[in-house]
């Protein structure tokens, strides 16, 4: 046997060494400078498992016999036909052709969204908007699903996103000089083992055990208990799903009750803050909101929310708001809501004082940020501007010419004949898959362009395998990390698989523009140049050295200059002129005169508690539960669903639905039992975990199970929660996702039902062999 080769890489969940020995990944160590490795990075070799890999570029016969003619309602169904490279490239450059010739730019919709590869070479969105950029353009999409409602009414009321992109305050000032902090959702290394573009150090497990040594008075408000470690001596507020808006409000209107608010920041800081104190003392609308108010919504103790409150004005005070909050209908809200109780209790731009959001969500949130150039390919210039909120994807292919507001503007959705999609899922991160497997009948073509034959690449017309990460050069970072990470090649390409930027380079060149899209660089002399002009600008604008590439590249990391001890806003609330934000009035915003004008029912001029479409208050029924469906443990969304972390938390094949036990003794249900999950858009399976861990009338499903539906029933049995989930936007201003906007029921399941890896393999096989 051959001596064991040592790689450096880095994944989302970040960065360590792979061991290969003749060709075979033998194991994984974790990145040496790296307190609290993430263990899922043990799942890494299944990326190698050509099981569920796409091994050659294929098309489906009735497309390839009728091109945009062919019955569109067969994709998923249809077998598909092997063909060479030659043969795929030529296809996708001829329908990129005809469509912008025939209907237009706008017409073709780059549906690559997010988690594609920590790679910032082979990051298949980015490279797919700079190749259709050379061609005349493209209809894309803005925000993320993880966040949308939160940035957009920060933009507005703050000026930036910088408070829930990782630039608030960081956490160790927290750690340092709060005395009370507030956790509204999860601050849990659960969610922390994660990071767009990669990470080299998780920190925020170091950061709570100096909190929780410190004594700091934790107050978590979640229906989950384990949103934060059990280690940490916090108090549980297991509120109603969807009601933080009103618990904040009614922290905040007995702070007024009591005349303790702080004026003079308010006076100096804001602009509309009178219209939120009329909202808050009843005098708007006759309502006041106080303790009692909040209480009975919340479904939690109201002296509780009194002593709070008035400790929140008596100690330095932080509160934290989660990404979660805001995937929910009205879910602009709960970010501006938490906004204006910290300028109620006047300690933002105090070190340990505030709000911010998004710690936890991601591994960099609240670390150390990187001050220098994040390495990155260019999409080029747009030469159209036409988009849409991300996840209003069927409602674009549903109603194609009607009209949509974003940010207060009324834009329309294009008649979208061409979606191309690299490197994401929507079967698997979109809400109501029956709803989008409707809206998928609508385009003439579909081109996906995966590693893995996800649900997505099954429904395609033409299907391009790329390399995952670990077949190829690339590099790592981003501006929440504190290192840049060589990726280096590791094992050969699976299949015919081929890299994204070697496949959008081809497509480029039967396009006619490769030499734009290449820049004469080589995968290698791409590596090269990303990151020496994050090393150039290090050195020139922040006087920063770090290695020349040859030292990087040997190394396998190189560090980055980084940020520490940040207060956000202290200079804004020092000299709030000098210094001011970017918003309508140059202050925080707690009334608008932007929404005002819009007049919008679903996202008021203020901050109020608008009750949502769906939740456990009036109107619903005792059967009811309110699904929530979070971030697993063992994996990041739908990807290496079988590996080794994913598999640990499945039972029976399945995914688990935590739900408490009253509520499982109430429906019949027992520990370990396969259950039916439900509701008018669709139903699941699930097995039963059993737990007082979850607020009664609360059950929890993980995202992420590969869609799997029975061809005879629709019913889906992997436990994809995504078949039940509601698809409408937070708002007319945000429009985010209002995933956790969702009441279903459960029952046991007594029909016989083969194992969902069964299933799977079984589809996965025909597909390939097709």
């Amino acid at each position: 046997m051959s001596e064991i080769r040592r790689i450096p890489h880095c994944s989302h969940w970040g960065a360590y060494t792979i061991l290969v020995q003749d060709e075979q990944i033998v194991g994984i160590e974790p990145f040496a400078h790296d307190p609290a490795p993430s263990p899922i990075i043990h799942s890494v070799p299944e990326w190698a498992n050509p099981e569920r890999r796409v091994l050659r570029p294929m098309v489906r016969s009735g497309w390839l016999d009728k091109r945009e003619h062919s019955d569109r309602r067969k994709r998923g169904a249809e077998k598909f036909v092997p063909v060479s490279w030659d043969e795929a490239t030529t296809l996708v450059a001829d329908e990129i052709r005809r469509v912008s010739s025939t209907h237009g730019n706008a017409s073709i919709f780059a549906g690559s969204y997010g988690w594609t590869n920590s790679g910032r070479l082979h990051h298949a969105s980015s490279l797919l908007k700079r190749m259709l950029n050379l061609v005349g353009g493209f209809t894309r999409h803005v925000d993320t699903y993880s966040i949308a409602a939160g940035p957009v009414i920060l933009r507005h009321t703050l000026g930036s996103s910088d408070a829930c992109d990782g630039q608030a305050n960081t956490l160790d000032t927290i750690a340092a000089h709060t005395d009370t902090l507030v956790v509204f959702g999860a601050l849990s290394p659960r969610t922390a083992q994660t990071e767009a573009g990669g990470i080299g150090t998780h920190r925020l497990e170091s950061y709570l055990r100096k909190i929780a040594e410190r004594g700091i008075r934790i107050v978590h408000v979640s229906p989950l208990k384990d949103d934060m470690p059990d280690w940490v001596d916090a108090e549980w507020w297991p509120i109603r799903p969807n009601t933080d808006t009103a618990l904040i409000l009614g922290l905040a209107g007995e702070i007024v009750k009591a005349g303790r608010h702080a004026r003079d920041f308010l006076d100096r800081c804001t602009s509309g803050a009178e219209q939120l104190l009329g909202y808050l003392d009843g005098s708007s609308d006759g309502i006041r909101k106080d303790a009692a108010w909040a209480a009975e919504i919340c479904g939690l103790d109201a002296d509780g929310i009194r002593q709070l409150a008035r400790r929140l004005v008596d100690t330095r005070s932080m509160l934290t708001v989660s990404w979660s909050l805001q995937r929910a209908h009205h879910g602009e809200q709960p970010f501006w809501a938490a906004l204006g109780l910290a300028s109620i209790v006047g300690q933002i731009g105090l070190p340990g004082g505030g709000v911010g959001y998004g710690y936890a969500s991601l591994g960099g949130v609240g670390s150390p940020f990187n001050l220098g150039k994040s390495p990155a390919i260019s999409q080029l210039t747009r030469p159209i501007d036409s988009f849409i909120p991300v996840a209003r994807i069927s409602d674009m292919l549903l109603n194609p010419g009607t009209t949509f507001t974003y940010e207060g503007e009324t834009r329309t959705y294009p008649d979208t004949r061409l979606v191309y999609w690299a490197g994401g899922n929507p079967y698997h991160h979109h809400q109501d898959l029956n709803r989008l497997s409707e809206a998928w009948t609508r385009p003439e073509t579909i081109i996906v362009q995966d590693p893995m034959f996800t649900a997505t690449a099954q429904r395609a017309d033409i299907v391009l395998p790329a390399t995952t990460s670990i077949e190829r050069n690339d590099l790592a970072g981003n501006r929440r990390s504190d290192f840049i990470i060589a990726m280096k090649q590791a094992i050969k390409p699976v299949g015919d698989s081929l890299p994204d930027f070697e496949i959008f380079d081809r497509i480029a060149g039967r396009l006619g523009v490769a030499d734009r899209f290449n820049e004469g660089r080589d995968e290698m002399g791409w590596v090269r140049h990303l990151y020496e002009a994050s090393r150039q600008d290090a050195s020139e604008r922040l006087g920063f050295d770090m290695p020349d590439f040859e030292t990087f590249w040997h190394d396998g990391y190189a560090r980055c200059p980084v940020r520490a001890d940040h207060t956000f806003l202290a200079d804004f609330r020092i000299d709030p002129e000098a210094h001011a934000l970017k918003t309508e009035s140059g202050k925080i915003v707690l009334g608008s005169e932007t929404l005002a004008r819009l007049g919008y029912a679903d996202c008021p001029s203020h901050p109020a508690w608008v009750e949502p479409a769906e939740w456990l208050g009036n109107g619903s029924d005792a059967s009811d539960l309110h699904m929530i469906s979070h971030q697993p443990a063992g994996r990041l969304h739908s990807q290496i669903e079988t590996g080794l972390a994913s598999v640990a938390n499945k039972r029976n094949g399945r995914e688990q639905a935590r739900l408490h036990p009253d509520d499982a003794a109430a429906r019949g249900i027992s520990d370990g039992q396969t259950i039916r999950i439900w509701n008018a858009r669709g139903a699941c399976l699930a097995t039963a975990d059993v737990t007082d861990s979850v607020r009664s009338g609360v059950l929890v499903l993980p995202t992420g199970a590969w869609f799997t539906p029975c061809a005879e029933t629709g019913l889906e049995v992997a436990g994809n929660p995504n078949v039940l989930t509601l698809d409408i936007g937070t708002s007319q201003f945000g429009q985010g996702c209002s995933a956790h906007t969702c009441l279903v029921r459960a029952e046991p399941h007594i029909a016989d039902q083969r194992d969902a890896f069964e299933e799977y393999q079984d589809r996965l096989v025909a597909l390939a062999t097709a």
